[in-house]
């Protein structure tokens, strides 16, 4: 990248578009934000001076701290309350102190207990099921997909021997049979 003082761009907006080559994305505002600005000629350039806000890491994104399940992974499997566990039917009932403490014993217990292990255990796991899947996808990149497309190129060859001989042998030889019958003629009549 040239440096700001011999820099020599024809228009303030050549400038903005070495902007790229620091190896940094942008926030889309902030891209906007800065065209116009160039545009309008309120801000002189080249600027290299960026705050902390305008730059976001190209390794991590936002989260939804609230919808914590977007794609609706565990909807089927982990949704359990106190009344898909523990039910009376009719006619067996305790008191029903014990059943709303039974209710919250039940839902503060998992709630908690969850959350403990969230915190013992999630970031290893975290951490064990980063590496797996970044194994999986670098066996994907660099040894799956290249054997496939090898196997499909030596295939290949193989498919333009076996056509060879197909067209050698057997053509000519369906090709007899068919003349054989073709002499053939079928009529269809209808008797009254």
């Amino acid at each position: 990248m040239k440096s700001p003082a011999s820099t020599s761009a024809t228009s303030p907006f050549d400038s903005f578009l070495e902007l790229p080559q620091l190896n940094i994305q942008l926030s889309r505002s902030f891209y906007f934000c800065c065209c116009n600005s160039v545009l309008n000629g309120t801000r002189s350039l080249p600027f290299y001076e960026l705050s902390e806000k305008a730059v976001r890491d190209v390794h991590t994104k936002e989260i939804d701290l609230v919808n914590r399940d977007p794609k609706h992974l565990n909807d089927d499997v982990v949704k359990i309350d106190f009344e898909d566990v523990i039910a009376e039917p009719e006619g067996t009932h305790s008191f029903d102190g014990i059943w709303k403490a039974s209710f919250t014993t039940f839902t503060v217990t998992k709630y908690w207990f969850y959350r403990l292990l969230s915190a013992i255990f999630g970031i290893p796991m975290a951490l064990i099921w980063g590496i797996y899947f970044a194994i999986l996808s670098f066996l994907h990149i660099w040894a799956v997909v290249p054997c496939i497309r090898s196997y499909l190129i030596e295939i290949q060859c193989i498919s333009r021997v076996y056509s060879i001989c197909i067209h050698t042998f057997c053509d000519p030889l369906f090709e007899a049979i068919g003349k054989v019958f073709s002499s053939i003629r079928a009529t269809v009549r209808k008797e009254i």
